[in-house]
């Protein structure tokens, strides 16, 4: 109600949904259009090509056999070795991103196939904590790694991810090197590693294993870099190139293998797995 008596209707902010009598409207993030939610197939925008989030679990059933994903190291928890408190002690948080994303940690890693071919594969959960990379997001994915090489099964891992947890500190940035470790004994047994860049992609979990895989997917317009483009404009003091650090601009310069739309994603990592594996 407006401050002369009259009904306006309010306007809509980026990603709101509104009940409009029988339908849900949503509008994109991309082109600003707002249309029924329903028409946003696996959350892509009709008109424009948007890609917005999907969950860990949307994931799940998007791209694996239904049924077949197992989840592993769903026990783990993170432990405080710092006692860090940034005015929110740091058990308080962890407990708070469970709640909101409910999901244990930042990573689900699991046994699970793909157009009937057993895989390990691992899918980060942005909510919670940004998708940071702390302690228990280092021991799931080298667990998948390790028990990748030791069966000799491909290792798919999709990646959305703000980089290391700074609430652990050098115990964060040592899950770079253990990831990268891991990922050399699953080379080394033969298997392969197709990583997939979702949006974002950046800090540490970029400068390690994610952009190590025998093949590098990436979704349209995903993020992807170690710093953020602010600060590498504030740290050179030049204005960066249009789409710096976008899968495109990755693709263009050989920092990718290719760019998969949502909805061939599936079909894009069955058709890679199968020219990688042995039959």
């Amino acid at each position: 109600m407006s401050s002369d008596g009259t009904s306006r209707p309010r306007s809509l902010d980026h990603g709101d949904k509104v009940s409009l009598g029988a339908g849900v409207f949503q509008r994109c993030n991309g082109c600003g259009v707002t249309q029924l939610a329903e028409a946003f197939e696996l959350a892509v925008c009709p008109r424009c090509g948007h890609h917005e989030r999907l969950s860990a679990q949307q994931w799940i059933e998007h791209l694996f056999d239904p049924g077949s994903f197992e989840a592993l190291g769903e026990s783990l928890a993170p432990v405080d070795p710092l006692g860090f408190s940034d005015g929110r002690a740091y058990p308080e948080r962890v407990a708070a991103s469970r709640r909101t994303s409910g999901a244990t940690e930042a990573v689900r890693v699991g046994a699970a196939s793909l157009a009937g071919r057993p895989v390990y594969a691992g899918v980060f959960v942005f909510r919670f904590m940004g998708g940071s990379m702390g302690s228990v997001v280092g021991e799931r994915l080298t667990m998948l790694f390790e028990r990748g090489a030791a069966q000799r099964r491909p290792v798919i891992v999709l990646s959305a991810s703000g980089g290391a947890r700074m609430q652990e500190g050098i115990f964060s940035l040592m899950q770079m090197a253990r990831t990268v470790a891991a990922l050399g004994r699953l080379r080394e047994a033969g298997a392969p590693f197709v990583s997939v860049l979702l949006d974002p992609t950046t800090g540490g979990v970029a400068a390690s294993y994610a952009l190590l895989g025998d093949v590098n997917l990436a979704e349209p317009r995903a993020l992807i870099g170690f710093a953020g483009p602010r600060v590498i404009e504030q740290t050179i003091g030049q204005k960066l190139p249009e789409g710096f650090q976008r899968s495109e601009f990755l693709l263009e310069h050989g920092m990718i293998d290719a760019i998969a739309p949502r909805r061939e994603m599936r079909a894009t990592i069955a058709r890679v797995l199968s020219l990688l594996c042995d039959e």
